[in-house]
């Protein structure tokens, strides 16, 4: 069996994509299970939109996710003088021919023969037989569609037996009129010559293929075997829109995901391993292979990855999450917090993890219980704070005043007996304690939480509380 080669081609356009991020890590995996060659190619030819911060984006987000390319990467745009000599080789061999029509004279003759439809215009052939009298006009080039077959058939390694009426084609155009070659052709050329034994893409590139293997025949040229991706769908089952996902990879570092999680996460949008949801970077490229991809789009559950990004943040240390977020989050963190050492910072994180689904949701926690409130939540007010809370917050004082050392272990003796003296549940007490503290009755341990924040700003954040309730 040939090696496998692979590869994965990204229009440096915009940012990586969700969606594209899962094709290569398809690519990625399917390489590392057989042993073979995963390559990137950088698809520049579209020169006006193509930008370098984009390709740099690109490769960032990749290398963030592990997904590191085995050779050189290819840059399209490089390779145009080598495209252009097989536009050449195709007109030579009568595979290929120049057209001089415009646009407006396509649709003429098509409302000529009744065939006229806005959304798409049929080229009927016309300067395969007539000649232009003009040799200073501007012409494109276009594949001669061999009519000596009637389908193109390929078996997709997910989908199965795929074929195409040949008619349905006309003779496409594969260079413009400024001399640059389209698309589905430079594709097939720089395939070829980075030795691509599998093509793994999305779904919506089904309509290319039978082009592209026209095309890797007429130049002679090994056609690859085709697997095709299906979609990544919003909640609703529609296409995946920027209201349902961050617009770029780069926004999930932002925003706190950890890359392994957001990695597992796209391995099993559309791929399983009978009912494991969780499985190590060794246990994907073990388990992985095409035949277990579905054919189906698979919904896009931000809950869920907000799950396993949780499940990911819980297995990491202290010390690996407060890096992590110096790192991907936050790199003033530290001056943010710099009333605690790395010591304290690090207890507080292995505090708070259980507890949070993404990092940047960590970091506003730590910030939030370092700075104080700036507001109160009124849901936790209006559930923990009634008529007899600022009495016993005034009692409470006064035992956090005697209380030495002022430490969780004795802060929790003498709230309890607080608690006891004025017949009251804990909670009634621990719930506004946290919303003095925090803001917010949702937090850690709050003896934890009053050592941490240690007994002067603690009474201060108290006081501030009482003088809030009036």
């Amino acid at each position: 069996m040939k090696k496998i080669r692979v590869r994965f081609a990204p229009s440096p356009t915009g940012h990586l994509h969700i969606g594209g991020l899962r094709a290569a890590i398809f690519n990625w995996l399917f390489a590392r299970h057989h042993g073979g060659t995963y390559l990137l190619r950088v698809e520049d030819t579209d020169l006006e939109r193509s930008k370098q911060e984009y390709t740099d984006s690109i490769i960032q987000s990749l290398a963030w996710c592990g997904i590191e390319h085995d050779e050189e990467m290819v840059i399209q745009s490089t390779r145009f003088a080598e495209h252009k000599k097989f536009v050449e080789k195709l007109l030579q061999e009568g595979k290929a021919y120049k057209c001089y029509c415009t646009p407006e004279e396509i649709s003429e003759r098509q409302k000529a023969r009744d065939q006229y439809n806005d959304l798409f215009s049929m080229y009927d052939g016309h300067c395969l037989t007539h000649e232009s009298s003009d040799s200073k006009k501007n012409f494109v080039v276009r594949f001669k569609i061999p009519k000596e077959e009637k389908t193109i058939a390929f078996d997709d390694l997910i989908r199965g037996p795929i074929s195409f009426d040949v008619d349905q084609f006309d003779d496409f155009i594969i260079a413009r009129s400024d001399g640059s070659p389209m698309y589905n052709l430079v594709v097939v050329i720089d395939d070829a010559h980075m030795g691509i034994t599998h093509v793994i893409r999305g779904e919506d590139h089904i309509s290319n293929t039978p082009k592209q293997i026209m095309l890797y025949k007429a130049c002679g040229l090994p056609v690859p075997e085709f697997a095709h991706l299906p979609l990544i769908l919003g909640p609703s089952g529609d296409k995946l829109s920027k209201r349902d996902a961050e617009t770029s990879v780069l926004e999930y570092k932002k925003n706190g995901y950890l890359p392994d999680a957001l990695v597992n996460y796209l391995v099993r949008l559309g791929w399983s391993h009978g009912d494991q949801e969780i499985f190590t970077k060794d246990e994907m490229i073990k388990y992985f292979s095409l035949d277990h991809v579905g054919k189906t789009g698979a919904i896009f559950d931000p809950a869920k990855l907000d799950w396993l990004n949780g499940v990911y943040i819980r297995e990491r240390s202290g010390s690996e999450l407060l890096a992590l977020m110096q790192q991907d989050v936050d790199s003033q963190l530290l001056e943010k917090l710099k009333n605690w050492d790395e010591k304290q910072l690090v207890a507080l994180i292995d505090l708070y993890k259980d507890r949070v689904k993404t990092l940047s949701e960590l970091k506003n926690n730590l910030v939030l219980l370092h700075d104080g409130p700036q507001q109160y939540d009124d849901v936790s007010i209006d559930k923990w704070v009634n008529q007899e809370t600022k009495a016993h917050l005034e009692n409470l004082r006064t035992v956090l005043e005697e209380t030495e050392p002022f430490e969780s272990k004795n802060l929790s003796l003498a709230v309890k007996a607080l608690c006891k003296q004025l017949n009251i549940k804990l909670v009634a007490l621990a719930q506004p304690i946290r919303i003095a503290l925090t803001g917010t009755s949702a937090s850690p341990g709050v003896f934890a939480l009053l050592e941490f924040v240690g007994k002067q700003e603690s009474m201060r954040r108290i006081t501030a509380l009482l003088e809030q309730l009036g």
